[in-house]
């Protein structure tokens, strides 16, 4: 799978903690096509997780030539991480009995773009509530936390 040359360790580690607790991961099926703004998505039944890594490098500009192709590459491998923490976090809050982890709390926000947009196209597509999408989006830039999450409430 293509998504994992833009993993760091800690991806790495989230996972092989999602394997461990039962799921696996396919990249690029039908359901990326939706839009080219879906990167990720949790096939809560099949116990799947989705990475679009053909909608992340398209995003990004990955697979254009030229000398920004280094940033592109970077953006990209941003985007697939925080794909992968975000649907991991589906997988804890899954472990947790579809319940919110507790994460987010009253006082710490979710920036005004995903309450705008994606949380928006996120709940639209799916019978997710908006709590836990926040609380996904909230986790995207907090790998550490994904890892104890899926801890705490997979095993």
């Amino acid at each position: 799978m293509e998504f994992l040359l833009f993993l760091t360790a800690k991806e790495k580690e989230i996972l092989e903690l999602v394997y461990k607790a039962g799921f696996s991961v396919e990249e690029n099926t039908p359901l990326c096509l939706l839009g080219k703004q879906y990167v990720g998505f949790l096939k809560k039944r099949q116990k799947t997780i989705v990475i679009c890594t053909k909608n992340a490098k398209v995003n990004s500009g990955y697979s254009l030539p030229g000398p920004n192709r280094e940033a592109a590459r970077y953006r990209t491998a941003i985007s697939i991480k925080k794909a992968l923490r975000h649907e991991a976090t589906h997988v804890a809050q899954d472990c947790n009995g579809s319940k919110l982890l507790g994460i987010l709390k009253e006082n710490q926000k979710v920036h005004k773009w995903y309450k705008r947009t994606a949380i928006i196209d996120s709940t639209s597509i799916g019978s997710i509530q908006e709590e836990r999408e926040a609380e996904a989006y909230y986790m995207e830039d907090r790998p550490t936390i994904v890892i104890s999450a899926l801890k705490k409430y997979c095993f």
